[in-house]
């Protein structure tokens, strides 16, 4: 029966109201007449009993018929036939037919405010602390080429060099040293690795000794120039602010009425254009000068860096005395806003489809099997507020301690993916595993701090070129 009245819906609502209808008008004229016999005198003695109880009648009647065309409610005791059901569910099943899905609301995301910083008021009243950069101390060397061994493919130049897993396991140590840190040249012969610079560029590099950076690569990002009216006199003058480029970045930002200047200048912004870029990989790439600003500027005594998605709005000497200075800290850092485990991070990133999984999943075997443990957020022992930064902005002093960190880091990201927060937690604790004598000082703050100091955007939307015209 139940076939029946689905396949027919629409037929039977029709039947269904025409019925009712018809029922109603033929009681509401029975319904009038009752009163008119009411009304003929006037009087109340002509409304008989007969009368009186055939409009109770009515009035009883056309309740049952709203109750059953509208629903409510009613009980009824007794079983069903199996392919029969109750009146409200059959209502429920032509109204359903009849009416078009509604689409479905998406969940809102989440949102995520700044929090109030207590910076001091002027940079006047700043002072570097005594003997602040009398950290742990060793002697850290780079690896500027690395000579033919059999573990070295000669025919294939790389920017990160080879370093094999012993070399890697050995570097972890804070000890006297040379380690792969990027930048490493090609046998006699071979050509450049990449990174290539300026030698007018390198100059005015070498002489920085605080130094903002930032970089785009492959047009990814808008011109984002720090809010000059924020920025003190003093930081002005005697602060770097560079911004990398490839020769593409550069095209495209003229275009745009962002053309540097004779000196180089856009703004407060310096453009280092760079040449021969070390990986296809625009990502990969952009980790040179987020990690090696030590290498880039070696005679520099502080960095930070902000991702091309942030707008400096916070006067750098401010952030580094209250991040680094105030804390005690040779490396400060923000927490992700929302993640904190890098189990989360590995599923986040496969779910995103952010990199290759098999990638991911060899990097993550191999974490775990070196060591790398889950978050505890319960523990009173875990080293730090979360094992997953959220890594566009990142304020450092140039110590030995800090610039081992950086290397290290940049390893993981040459040997494995670009996605450097699935290194970082790995990088940290292994690291202070293999040095229990020598701490790390790592200040993990808040992201609601990070984005009082900046303002955020989001990335350029790459060009799709329109479809070709079919003639």
């Amino acid at each position: 029966m139940m076939a029946l009245y689905k396949n027919n819906a629409e037929l039977f609502q029709v039947r269904v109201r025409r019925g009712i209808l018809g029922f109603v008008y033929k009681f509401l004229d029975k319904f009038k007449n009752c009163f008119r016999s009411c009304g003929r005198g006037g009087k109340f003695s002509l409304f008989t009993n007969r009368g009186l109880l055939f409009c109770v009648f009515v009035l009883a009647v056309l309740c049952l018929i709203s109750l059953a065309a509208f629903g409510l409610g009613m009980h009824f005791h007794g079983k069903l036939e199996p392919n029969m059901l109750p009146w409200r569910e059959m209502r429920k099943d032509i109204i359903a037919h009849d009416v078009p899905d509604r689409p479905t609301k998406k969940p809102r995301k989440q949102r995520f405010f700044p929090c109030d910083v207590a910076f001091k008021d002027s940079v006047d009243l700043l002072s570097e602390p005594k003997d602040f950069l009398n950290f742990t101390h060793f002697s850290l060397g780079y690896m500027e080429t690395e000579k033919k061994a059999s573990h070295i493919n000669a025919h294939e130049p790389r920017f990160g060099g080879h370093q094999t897993l012993e070399e890697r396991e050995q570097s972890f140590f804070a000890v006297n040293q040379t380690v792969h840190c990027g930048f490493v040249r090609a046998a006699e012969g071979f050509p450049s690795t990449g990174f290539d610079l300026k030698e007018e560029d390198r100059k005015y590099m070498s002489v920085c000794r605080v130094v903002v950076s930032s970089c785009i690569f492959g047009s990814s990002d808008f011109l984002r120039r720090p809010t000059s009216r924020l920025m003190s006199e003093y930081s002005k003058k005697n602060v770097c602010f560079v911004m990398f480029v490839d020769e593409e970045t550069l095209s495209t930002l003229s275009k745009e009425g962002n053309a540097p200047d004779d000196g180089g200048f856009v703004g407060l912004w310096k453009l280092v254009v760079v040449k021969n870029l070390p990986y296809t990989d625009m990502r990969k790439t952009g980790k040179v000068p987020k990690f090696l600003s030590h290498r880039l500027f070696p005679s520099s005594r502080y960095s930070i860096w902000l991702d091309s998605k942030l707008r400096l709005a916070t006067d750098p000497m401010l952030i580094i005395d209250h991040f680094l200075w105030q804390t005690g800290s040779e490396y400060a850092i923000s927490n992700h806003y929302t993640r904190h485990c890098v189990w989360d991070e590995v599923l986040q990133n496969k779910r995103l489809n952010k990199y290759n999984h098999t990638a991911i999943d060899e990097q993550f075997s191999f974490y775990q099997s070196d060591g790398l443990t889950k978050f505890d957020p319960s523990d009173p022992n875990t080293p730090l507020p979360s094992y997953v930064p959220e890594g566009s902005f990142i304020v450092r002093a140039h110590t030995p301690m800090s610039n081992l960190f950086s290397c290290l880091w940049f390893n993981e990201v040459d040997r494995f993916t670009s996605r450097d927060q699935l290194s970082f937690g790995f990088t940290f604790l292994k690291l202070k595993r293999m040095n229990p004598d020598k701490p790390f000082h790592l200040n993990m703050f808040k992201d609601c701090e990070r984005r009082s100091l900046v303002k955020l955007f989001h990335h350029r939307e790459p060009y799709v070129p329109p479809p070709p015209k079919i003639s």
